[in-house]
């Protein structure tokens, strides 16, 4: 996928996007005239900056917004963080607040360590779930929508991202009515570790194009 073309998938999810003043198309075009190499995701929560270096500032406004993508140039890192943008009644988009980033982490899972992670923590989930259920209609459904891949990627990547983006959708909709103290710590605990694993299979997948190629 190129610049021009995720700017249009960005745009159609969330509206208009500037970074600044700066339209998206603009500045990923002035990104790329200023050695843009890659496009990373961190997905952060409080406690767990997953895909963050630094710097402070950078890293504090990631976590309150629960995402971020890291420019990587030939001489520096940009951090943008997405946050909502309302002008006037009828004007809804994205502003990029652009900041200084640390270099990439590589610290971060493999596709295939995501994959093991995140299935283990939906057998955790699907036991605790079971075992706690609260009335029917506060059973969340899966979501079939998101987590889509550019083309180019290998198929367990997109197999990772599609599951992990339903999951999200289910932890969106999780509650604990009807529940027990200790059915709701044990809900909780598994859904928080549910969480990590899924924001670590969405950045693994969203980084297996920088993985070398491996069969599925």
């Amino acid at each position: 996928m190129g610049l021009d073309e995720a700017a249009d998938h960005v745009e159609a999810a969330g509206g208009p996007v500037v970074a600044g003043e700066v339209p998206l198309r603009a500045y990923l075009a002035n990104l790329r005239a200023s050695g843009l190499r890659e496009l990373r995701l961190a997905l952060p929560a409080p406690g767990d900056p997953l895909g963050l270096s630094g710097p402070p500032s950078f890293n504090a406004a990631a976590v309150d917004a629960g995402q971020a993508a890291i420019a990587v140039l030939d001489d520096r890192n940009l951090g943008l963080v997405p946050a909502p943008d309302r002008r006037g009644s009828s004007y809804v988009g994205v502003r990029l607040g652009v900041h200084e980033s640390g270099p990439v982490r590589h610290d971060l899972p493999s596709l295939a360590e995501a994959e093991r992670e995140l299935s283990d923590a939906m057998r955790a989930a699907t036991d605790a779930l079971s075992s706690a259920e609260g009335p029917a209609q506060g059973r969340p459904e899966l979501g079939r929508h998101g987590g889509e891949l550019a083309p180019g990627y290998p198929g367990r990547a997109h197999r990772v991202s599609t599951l992990a983006t339903r999951l999200a959708a289910v932890l969106r909709l999780a509650d604990e009515r009807g529940l027990t103290a200790a059915q709701a710590a044990r809900r909780g605990t598994a859904l928080r570790e549910l969480d990590r694993a899924v924001r670590r299979a969405l950045v693994a997948a969203h980084h297996a194009i920088f993985e070398p190629l491996r069969s599925p």
